[in-house]
Parts: structure tokens; sequence; C-alpha cells
């Protein structure tokens, strides 16, 4: 994490001195920080799906939900970071856009568990 801090910290300075005189160099600089610490997050996601093959070990759960989670997961990272580029950009509405369209695929993947629950709570209502 002290890494990505101080490529952070180095990227905003150095955006900063060039934003005055070659602002296109200032976006640049900001878009290649942001791909550095993409690929240095990327890294973390093998301890996360280790911990997940795991719990899924001690705890029977169905593979399709673990897949869903994973997805989703996915799409708010790449939804945060695309969100996050465009409004760094200057285009506020687009990334709010990209955040609403990034809702709406995990309200969509989502669909499955919910149904599930639904069936386990309708299960137990006339079992009970």
């Amino acid at each position: 994490m002290v890494n990505v801090a101080i490529i952070g910290i180095i990227s905003v300075l150095l955006a900063i001195a060039f934003k005055k005189g070659r602002e296109e160099y200032s976006l640049y600089i900001s878009i290649a920080a942001c791909f550095i610490i993409l690929f240095l997050g990327i890294g973390k996601l093998e301890t996360i799906l280790d911990t997940i093959n795991r719990l899924q070990g001690y705890i029977k759960i169905n593979s399709a939900y673990i897949n869903i989670l994973v997805k989703i997961i996915g799409i708010t990272y790449v939804t945060e970071f695309a969100a996050a580029l465009c409004k760094d950009s200057g285009y506020q509405s687009i990334g709010e856009q990209v955040e609403l369209v990034g809702k709406l695929s995990i309200l969509a993947i989502s669909m499955p568990i919910l149904l599930a629950l639904l069936d386990t709570i309708n299960n137990f209502l006339t079992v009970g």
C-alpha cells in the first residue's frame, strides 16, 4: 500500500506541475498513474480468490454464487476506475452514467441470488 500511496502522491505532484503549461500532459500522467495502480491492485485479487475458495471448502456454497460474487467485485472495480477517470478528465456526467450502468449491471447479475433467497424464505414459511 505504501507503493501505491507514493505513486499516487508523485503522480499528483507531477500532474499539478504540468497543469499550467501543458494540460494534456497532466491528463496523461493521471491516466498512466491510474493504470499502474490498477495493475498493482489486480495482484491482490489472487488473495481474494484464494480466500473465497477456502471459504467454499468450509461452507458448502453453490459455485454459481461464488462466480456471481467474483463478477460483482470485477464490475465494481472496473466501474469505479472508469468513472474516476471520466470525472478527473472533466466529464462528470459521463462518469455518473458509467456508475449508473455499473450499479444496474450488479443488480442484474445478482438477481439469481435474490431469487434463491426468496425461495429459501418461501420454503421456510411454508414448512413452519
